[in-house]
């Protein structure tokens, strides 16, 4: 009856945070939060693009042949340029000099020439060929030998090089690959934490204001502390159920219009299967959010300014990065106790097991997992209303108990 009634009085919380939370226009700059962020980044990063892309359309290779072997070399340079996608990184162009007998001395000069940047530079016999090369031109000093070589195949065939065109099938390893299923579990991973990263924190504000008004003590005295703090929890989860439900829908529609071969490469493949991976991501992600809101829930408890808040949510951030390193190395060796540890340890379990469930095909761990992270969620939450009921409530004190005095 008991329990009954608190999580009556916490869904009633719950609801007065949700309401007060997403009926206000400054939820639309929190729900559209990553497209300013990606904005920003879209913006550096074309920058920085524009800068690569203008030095690329510069960027050269020089051959110093007759013009036999030039013709030749460039017949090859064809050929091979055919295997380069648009988005591999290919050679950059080649271009070709008439010898003039100077040797080593018109190859460093081409490395000075203002109508191009020389990345490296072929010169001499076709069949002994000596590269120069600059910074960064070490692939490309490899590219101009495998062309002067198929330039001198091309020679003694008389130009008659054979062109055969395989034929290509499509294959996908059954139940996917280790590596495929690494891979998802570091999506995985980052998934959970980057998600957590960005909504749990909301909670210390909205815990902090309520204190300065004075509203948590008109809840406190009205239902249980552990009441208001479960409320606020699931209330703020919520919003982050209706935040991630939007963006899910936008990037599942999004995921629809890739090209097949785009869409291949980023499918996830997990041991458990889809249906078992998606509902245990789902129940990471919400157990990651309780256990982190709840420690910051402590935070916001104990804080009375922005800036205590951000002073006491920095060391939180920075044990969020060593949860989320400590999960990557249990995912990248599982069943080492690298992997235990981040699998047993409250915080980085839920980004550990989420990462499992890519890897492994047994469920049993996840039924104990979720057990134990709600246990931990329970320690968090009375700890919380504890710290806060001794620490502000009994003595009315607004500074945080462990800036109070020592008598």
């Amino acid at each position: 009856m008991n329990a009954a009634r608190t999580l009556r009085q916490a869904l009633t919380i719950a609801r007065r945070d949700f309401i007060a939370t997403v009926f206000t226009p400054i939820f639309l700059l929190f729900l559209f939060a990553p497209v300013i962020m990606g904005s920003f980044g879209a913006v550096g990063g074309l920058g920085a693009a524009s800068v690569a892309d203008g030095r690329a359309d510069r960027s050269r290779i020089v051959a110093i042949l007759p013009d036999r072997d030039a013709r030749t070399i460039a017949e090859a340079d064809t050929r091979l340029r055919a295997v380069f996608r648009r988005d591999d990184e290919a050679p950059p162009e080649l271009t070709t000099l008439h010898p003039d007998d100077r040797g080593a001395a018109q190859a460093r000069a081409a490395f000075a020439a203002k109508d191009y940047e020389a990345v490296a530079v072929l010169y001499g016999p076709i069949d002994r060929p000596q590269v120069m090369y600059g910074p960064r031109g070490s692939r490309a000093a490899d590219y101009l030998g495998l062309l002067a070589a198929e330039t001198v195949a091309a020679q003694r065939l008389d130009g008659a090089v054979p062109r055969i065109t395989a034929v290509r099938t499509a294959m996908q390893r059954p139940g996917g690959s280790a590596g495929n299923r690494r891979q998802s579990a570091s999506f995985a991973v980052f998934g959970v934490f980057l998600l957590n990263l960005f909504l749990a924190s909301q909670v210390v504000g909205t815990m902090a204001e309520e204190r300065n008004n004075k509203v948590i003590e008109v809840l406190a005295a009205a239902v249980p502390l552990e009441s208001v703090f479960l409320g606020k929890l699931l209330g703020m989860f919520g919003v982050a159920i209706l935040f991630v439900c939007f963006w899910g829908t936008i990037i599942a529609q999004l995921g629809a219009l890739l090209p097949p071969e785009v869409a291949s490469a980023l499918a996830i493949q997990a041991a458990v299967g889809m249906p078992a991976f998606i509902a245990l991501f789902v129940l990471y992600f919400t157990m990651a959010y309780l256990l982190l809101g709840s420690a910051f829930l402590v935070v916001g408890a104990q804080a009375s300014t922005p800036r205590e808040i951000q002073m006491l949510a920095l060391p939180i951030s920075v044990l969020q990065m060593g949860m989320l390193a400590l999960a990557l190395a249990g995912t990248a060796r599982p069943g080492s106790w690298v992997a235990t540890l981040a699998e047993m340890f409250p915080l980085s379990s839920p980004f550990a097991m989420a990462g499992r469930a890519a890897t492994a095909p047994e469920l049993w761990p996840h039924v104990a997992a979720i057990a134990w992270q709600l246990l931990w969620v329970s320690i968090f939450i009375t700890l919380g209303a504890r710290l806060f009921r001794r620490g502000v409530l009994q003595s009315g004190s607004v500074r945080p108990f462990w800036r109070r005095a020592r008598r």
